[in-house]
């Protein structure tokens, strides 16, 4: 349980004894005013009894309004039989002085029942019954309980005031956890997509070679098992903390990598500053260049802030082998945008006169 969580019961407690007085008030002045000496012991049985019912009645009224938790049925259980003992508590307890103060709890507990009709109903029942004892029992039900009645109310409302901020921090936290799930299922893709692709193209690649070329076959199996290990190293790395990728590794990486499939690469110009998004950039650049193009040849190019017109930082990567962008959708090119876009940055992809251009800026 959290500090929030146990801060939040204690105030449920301190609103429940708070309430509850109210019911020991409901529950001492009608035994005090009550004409003992002039009933019968029957009579002052059922009297009794009348006060004992509408005390424990208000009590559960008291717990169902400070109880979040409780299901529909059971809330309505507890206010059936608080309306059953109010009820009930008259015609025991009989018209009177020692009925007026319990007039007064009726209209002072109708905040408590949740809902605007009800409580009407339960204030309009309490008038009507002090109509049999006097109109001054009428005045003291209806301005005394007001008064109980709006205190009830504000104890109500705050303690809806803590649910709901507390609701808002379950929300906020969820919400969170949602990101960081989605962080992190993007980072996983990051890494694993771009090496399984290439695993994918080197082994159907040796595959195709084992016949004609054994020994070319044999030296793209071994690099097959060589990216298939760095891939694992790098979802070790990922869970372990989520490693910060490392932008001029990665560059050499890519452009090692394009070179090996017969891609002439050129790399030229540099950042200046650390763009933790181009890596994510570059690798789903070289992963279009491989997958999706015959090209031939491929530049990446490097800006600094000092070198543009806008004062960011450029990476724009350029092949002659794909015609138009890849689909949008799932973690592509799209997904790449919208990281970008967090951190005040665009991606653009265009195609013409045989060449593709993706150009990040941040």
């Amino acid at each position: 349980m959290t500090t929030a969580d146990r801060q939040l019961r204690r105030a449920r407690l301190v609103g429940i004894v708070s309430l509850g007085l109210h019911a020991v008030t409901g529950l001492v002045l009608p035994l005090a005013t009550a004409p003992w000496s002039a009933l019968s012991p029957w009579r002052s049985a059922a009297a009794l009894a009348g006060v004992l019912a509408f005390t424990a009645g208000q009590g559960a009224a008291t717990y169902a309004a400070m109880t979040p938790w409780l299901g529909p049925a059971a809330r309505r259980r507890l206010l059936l039989g608080y309306a059953v003992a109010a009820a009930a508590s008259l015609p025991l307890l009989g018209p009177g002085d020692a009925w007026v103060w319990i007039g007064v709890s009726v209209v002072g507990t109708a905040p408590l029942l949740g809902h605007r009709g009800w409580a009407l109903a339960s204030c309009a029942a309490a008038v009507a019954a002090g109509l049999l004892i006097d109109l001054r029992a009428v005045a003291a039900i209806a301005v005394i309980g007001a008064g109980v009645a709006l205190v009830s109310w504000w104890q109500v409302w705050f303690w809806d005031l803590l649910l709901q901020a507390r609701e808002g921090q379950h929300a906020q936290a969820r919400l969170a956890a949602a990101e960081e799930r989605l962080r992190f299922a993007r980072d996983v893709h990051d890494l694993l997509g771009h090496n399984l692709s290439i695993i994918a193209l080197k082994a159907e690649l040796a595959s195709r070679l084992a016949a004609a070329d054994p020994e070319r076959a044999g030296r793209e199996a071994a690099e097959v098992q060589r990216l298939a290990g760095a891939a694992l190293d790098d979802v070790h790395e990922a869970v372990r903390g989520y490693r910060t990728v490392d932008f001029g590794e990665h560059l050499a990486s890519v452009a090692a990598l394009l070179r090996s499939c017969g891609i002439r690469c050129t790399v030229s110009g540099s950042l200046g500053v650390e763009v933790p998004e181009f890596a994510a950039v570059l690798r789903e650049a070289s992963t279009n260049v491989l997958r999706h193009s015959r090209a031939a040849w491929c530049t990446i190019e490097l800006f600094s802030g000092e070198g543009t017109d806008d004062g960011k930082v450029v990476l724009r990567v350029t092949n002659d082998g794909v015609s138009a962008p890849s689909r949008a959708g799932g973690y592509g090119l799209r997904g790449l945008a919208e990281r970008l876009s967090a951190v005040g940055g665009t991606l653009t992809a265009r195609a013409g006169d045989g060449r593709f251009v993706l150009e990040a800026r941040a």
